[in-house]
Parts: structure tokens; C-alpha cells; sequence
């Protein structure tokens, strides 16, 4: 996968947050070489989370964000804060940028970074307007390394360096050729129906594909109408990974070969599969007029029979054998009050990063509300969960 062609969900998040004027927009500017953000005298010219996916040397392929001011006044004001709080929950860095023409951190500064602080995020704090105030130490950030930048004169080697040096921490986790031996042969089964997209295939079938292919591995690809003739053709296939909507069709077409699917291992790939696992079983103790969140990380147009929106509430409906109420969100949206809901269903969140979706379990969690993948969610209803999950036996999920 080139640079170019990577995935959001793939990329460092990089955030640049501070108070207003601080010169966020005028730094992000400078790092990407384009004029990405808005920049004006007047306070509050970046109104929303401003994103920006591009490859920085030698970071690699990334998604730089632009946000609002952490000081921001008013009834909008006050919306555009929320949205930029909201933005850390898909950061992998933060920049936080501090005006040297202040002699001290505003309240907002000081709780902003102890947030930050408390999420145990990387970050790094600038320290911009050098050319106009001389570089001072907070006394506030008496602890802290500092990076003093003029974002108008200096270049932005030392920036480059100080998050080169965060970067190494996002190491991409497995997602299935260290759970098969080496040069193994698998079969993907990939439906093509009226859900497909025209032209391609999705994102979690590409990503499990070309780990594949990265590890020597074989990979076959087929429809659930030739699967059978495929595992007759080749007695070596060491696992069976099928789109969940046809996981009863292709248990019963594989008896003896370990199956599982793209959601699950994209569940293990974004370090939510245990904790996910363990919403299993308020599948069955879903009562009449329980709500239950149905959330997709995408933005798919929505088909006649969509997965997310007709399928599951149905299955969900006849395995409880009750009737069920449910809410839909899609791609960035998220409640933040979860309190209404006995149960979240979600996609396998290829379309976010790993640390928006732990960040979305983590808030399941909190909130007492249990979560499950769709992928696991389907196997339960079919009786075969326990069996997709063999695969995992002895590694690390």
C-alpha cells in the first residue's frame, strides 16, 4: 500500500491544539508546506477540526489536525470547544502550542494539558512567537522540555524530530499472519452482492489481503458460491476468513478448517476483542423496549438491505425474541451520553484509528454500557463464536 493510498485508520494522528491566536494554524502551515488553515490577527479564524491527510518525511503517511482555540467564548464558541476536546479522542500525538508573548498558561492551557496528561497521550508542547517575545520557561511547565519556534522563520526540523521521536510508540498491531504458520494458504470469502462497493473491495478485506501477501502467505479469494469447489482444490488451506453477513453459509461449507472474519480480526486489530468479547452476553439479556446503539465508524450510502441498519436490528430482534429499539450513528459520531442504551453494536471501525476506537470501548466501559463487534455479534447468533475465536488460541489479542 502506497503512501498515498494509506488509510485514515493507518495513519499518525497528529493534533495542534492551544488557545486562540497561540499560532496553531500558522504552524500547521509551516509542518505541511501548504496553507491548510486559515490565518488572520482576529481570533477564532479556525471555527472547526481542520484535517489534512499527507505523507511528512520521515514520519510517513499522516493526518494533521487544525483545531479550534481550547479558549474559546460564546454559545458557538462553546460548540467549537466541545469539538475540539472531542478531537483528542482520535489522536495518536499532540502538539500543544503556547504563545511566548504571555508570561503564564491560561486556566484553559493548564486543564487542557492535564487532560492530555490523564489520557496518557504523547505530546509535545511549542512554544511559537519567538520572533516577538524572547523564549521564557513557564512556570507552569517548569518540568517540561520545550520546543521554541517562530512557525513564520524557522523551519521544522526540531518539530519533525521531537514527534519522529513519539512516532516509534505507534507500531501497527498484527492482524493475521501471526496467527497462521508461515507461507500458510488462506481463503477469503468476499461476497459480492448489493452491499458491495462497485469497482473494489473494502477496506478491512484490502488490510487482511495485503498482510497476507506481506508474509508470503496465499491468499484466494472467492464467493460463498465457490467456496466448496475452492477447499476441494486446495487441502492445505490453513484458515477461512468470510464477511460475518454469510458466516452461517460458510460454517456449514467449512467443517474442518478454522474460520473466522474481517470484523473479528479487526476487533483484535484495534485492541478492543477482549473487552468487546464480554458484551456477548447482554445479547440474550436484552428486555422489550431496550435501546440498543448500533454504530458505524463509515459513511456508506445505505442499501435496501444494509447490514447496520436492517440486518443486524433484525438478527438482534430474533435472537433475543424481544422487541428492541435502536439508534444509529455513523463515521465520526459518537455519544458522548451513553446512559440510554443497554448495548452498542459496532462495525469493525476500519474507517477510524485504533486509538478513536479504543477511546470509543474505553467510553463504553465507563459508562457501564456493554460493547460488541458485529462480526461477533453475527457468530453468536449463529452458534459458531466460540469456534471463529479458535484462531486466537495462544496469541496475543
Amino acid at each position: 500500500m502506497s503512501l498515498n493510498s494509506t488509510p485514515n485508520g493507518q495513519r499518525i494522528h497528529i493534533g495542534f491544539f492551544g488557545i486562540r491566536n497561540a499560532g496553531k494554524s500558522s504552524l500547521v502551515n509551516r509542518l505541511t508546506n501548504q496553507s491548510m488553515s486559515l490565518v488572520s490577527e482576529h481570533k477564532g479564524t479556525t471555527t472547526d477540526p481542520v484535517k489534512k491527510t499527507m505523507e511528512i518525511l520521515p514520519l510517513g503517511p499522516v493526518v494533521i489536525i487544525d483545531t479550534a482555540g481550547i479558549d474559546d467564548e460564546g454559545e458557538l464558541g462553546e460548540l467549537r470547544k466541545e469539538r475540539t476536546y472531542k478531537a483528542l479522542n482520535e489522536m495518536d500525538i499532540v502538539v500543544m502550542v503556547v504563545d511566548a508573548r504571555a508570561s503564564h498558561l491560561t486556566a484553559d492551557e493548564i486543564d487542557f494539558l492535564t487532560m492530555v496528561k490523564e489520557r496518557k497521550l504523547p505530546y509535545i508542547i511549542i512554544e511559537n512567537h519567538v520572533d516577538e517575545a524572547a523564549a521564557h520557561d513557564y512556570p507552569e511547565l517548569a518540568d517540561e522540555k520545550l520546543i521554541y519556534i517562530d512557525a513564520i522563520r524557522d523551519d521544522m526540523s526540531t518539530v519533525k524530530e521531537a514527534l519522529m521521536a513519539l512516532a516509534p510508540k505507534m507500531a501497527d498491531p498484527a492482524i493475521v499472519a501471526d496467527l497462521i504458520p508461515e507461507k500458510s494458504t488462506v481463503v477469503l470469502v468476499i461476497p459480492i452482492d448489493e452491499s458491495a462497493p462497485k469497482g473494489r473491495i473494502i477496506l478491512p478485506q484490502q488490510m487482511v489481503l495485503r498482510d497476507l501477501l506481506d508474509h508470503h502467505c496465499k491468499a484466494i479469494c472467492c464467493q460463498v458460491e465457490e467456496l466448496a469447489e475452492v477447499l476441494q482444490q486446495n487441502k492445505q488451506v490453513s484458515l477461512v476468513i468470510t464477511d460475518s453477513q454469510v458466516f452461517e453459509n460458510v460454517a456449514k461449507i467449512v467443517p474442518d478448517v478454522s474460520l473466522t472474519s474481517f470484523s473479528i480480526l479487526m476487533a483484535r486489530h484495534s485492541g478492543s476483542l477482549n473487552t468487546q468479547l464480554k458484551g456477548i452476553a447482554a445479547l440474550k439479556s436484552l428486555n422489550d423496549k431496550d435501546v440498543v446503539l448500533i454504530a458505524e465508524a463509515c459513511t456508506h450510502h445505505r442499501q435496501c438491505n444494509d447490514i447496520g441498519t436492517v440486518k443486524l436490528p433484525g438478527w438482534i430482534r430474533k435472537y433475543s425474541g424481544k422487541e428492541i429499539e435502536f439508534d444509529f450513528t455513523v463515521g465520526n459520531e459518537f455519544p458522548e451520553d451513553l446512559s440510554k442504551y443497554k448495548l452498542v453494536v459496532h462495525c469493525g471501525g476500519c474507517m477510524v484509528n485504533a486509538a478513536e476506537m479504543q477511546n470509543r470501548t474505553k467510553h463504553c466501559i465507563q459508562s457501564g454500557v456493554p460493547i460488541v463487534n458485529y462480526g461477533m455479534a453475527i457468530a453468536q447468533f449463529n452458534g459458531i463464536l466460540d469456534r471463529s475465536l479458535e484462531v486466537f488460541k495462544g496469541k496475543t489479542v
